[in-house]
């Protein structure tokens, strides 16, 4: 007969943790060989997950050697964004894009050694391509082919956060992709009987509708719905602003080059704490501050969506109802990264968008930023260019009170002028003026606060009955 044992085991234990050690329970144990990796990129279902291997195509057909490069440059910085690895870039000298490949049949065979060498999985090309041209460097290369538009689409869908963001960027995508449907395989070419099913005749004969049509119907239905989801959350915007026009607030919006740091002079100048991130596009939702001068004036302040070189049409036509904000301001902040390598292009994207907006008349303040960071010499060259400009830090605070001198001095200024004599107890009134108006003068007196001010129409008729006679 056996003596029973008396340390502890795990195999006489029940089902738990009892009778193992500590460290047993309190670690982990890799399991090998259970890993899944498959080679087969075209598995896109199963692929694993990194960062995508790309090689950027760029086509140079007018300008300098700078131009191209600072635009490859920029698409790199997309690139990284939207979340991959940039293995090598390549750049070709036309008149024009090759309508069949974007890069001329010759260059394609270059271009396909240079992603086996590499190693990438995709490749990403610097402009607007066709179907055609993407389904031909597709079949050519054997690799996914990505365009510019579709590139900043996909940032665009990765930073939206909230419903009307998210509803913009997919209405933008499905804009793109109704132009982009393709079918593989037969089971999406059309259906049909008699002579054109290939003598299949009775019992062959088919709705006459193919797989690309239905998809490209359901992607309109599913556009109409969007645009009207998107028609009602304006009505909120529009109420919104409906109340600040109703208290004639002024209102400034803050335009510019996207990681120009427009949200990090936001939060400079209203503590508004928004997302500030070194990334492209870190911010796309509009956000509105209140704050207010130093002789106590109160206005708005709004980020805008940023902005960038060859922006995709769908996005403008998307984002239409956000930057009409810009269009309907009383100031523009046109922020420029003077650190940039060609902040001069920035301006001019910049401006081509608001030139789209039709805020082409809106009073416009250049604020170049990342003064601690920029090269002096061509801080001053803006500055000639731009006379009136302002040259800020929004990191450490440079120039910020010289900016908000600038924006005082620009807003517009209330219409009526007033010449009142108010009672003590009237302090609501006086207060009015304060946050709508522009107090001249101010003076207590006896029977009274003797005001001169200029304020808007509502307020000169509330305070009428205490004008002082002449």
């Amino acid at each position: 007969m056996t003596e029973p044992t008396t340390g502890p085991t795990t195999t006489s234990q029940p089902q738990g943790t009892e009778g193992l050690d500590l460290e047993e329970r309190h670690s982990l144990r890799r399991v090998v060989n259970l890993r899944t990796e498959l080679e087969d990129i075209t598995e896109v279902e199963y692929r694993q997950l990194r960062l995508e291997r790309v090689v950027l195509v760029g086509v140079w057909t007018e300008g300098t050697v700078e131009d191209a490069e600072n635009s490859m440059a920029e698409l790199k910085l997309l690139a990284e964004t939207a979340g991959s690895e940039v293995l090598d870039a390549l750049i070709q000298r036309r008149q024009k894009p090759d309508p069949s490949t974007y890069i001329g049949s010759g260059k394609v065979e270059d271009l396909r050694a240079t992603v086996e060498a590499t190693g990438a999985d995709t490749i990403i090309c610097d402009g607007a391509l066709a179907p055609s041209q993407l389904r031909n460097l597709e079949d050519k290369c054997k690799v996914k082919v990505v365009d510019r538009t579709a590139l900043i689409l996909d940032i665009f869908a990765q930073h939206a956060k909230s419903k009307e963001g998210k509803a913009q960027v997919e209405l933008a995508q499905l804009q793109y992709q109704t132009q982009r449907l393709r079918g593989w395989g037969g089971n999406l070419s059309r259906q049909a009987g008699g002579q054109a099913a290939g003598g299949e005749g009775i019992g062959g004969r088919g709705p006459g509708e193919t797989k690309l049509e239905t998809d490209r119907r359901r992607i309109q239905m599913k556009m109409t719905k969007l645009r009207r989801e998107l028609k009602e959350l304006g009505k909120a915007r529009e109420t919104k602003k409906g109340n600040r026009q109703r208290h004639e607030i002024p209102s400034v919006s803050i335009a510019g080059y996207t990681n120009a740091g427009k949200s990090s002079l936001l939060n400079r100048l209203t503590d508004a704490g928004v997302l500030v991130e070194n990334a492209l596009f870190a911010t796309l939702d509009p956000t509105t501050r209140r704050t207010q001068t130093s002789d106590g004036r109160v206005y708005t302040l709004s980020d805008t969506v940023g902005l960038v070189r060859n922006l995709p049409h769908q996005l403008v036509e998307a984002f239409r109802s956000t930057l009409e904000e810009i269009a309907e301001s009383d100031l523009i902040l046109h922020v420029v990264d003077g650190s940039d390598p060609d902040p001069e292009g920035q301006i001019a994207a910049v401006r081509q968008v608001i030139l789209e907006a039709g805020a082409a008349e809106v009073p416009e303040i250049i604020v170049i930023n990342k003064a601690d960071a920029a090269d002096p010499l061509v801080v001053k060259q803006l500055l000639v260019r731009e006379p009136h400009a302002v040259v800020v830090s929004a990191r450490t605070g440079e120039g910020v009170d010289e900016l908000l001198s600038a924006i005082e001095a620009d807003l517009p200024q209330p219409a009526s002028h007033v010449d009142v004599l108010l009672p003590y107890a009237r302090g609501d009134l006086l207060n009015q003026i304060h946050v709508q108006g522009e107090i001249e003068s101010l003076d207590h007196e006896a029977d009274g606060t003797h005001v001169v001010a200029r304020v808007n129409g509502a307020l000169a008729n509330e305070l009428e009955p205490f004008a002082v006679e002449a």
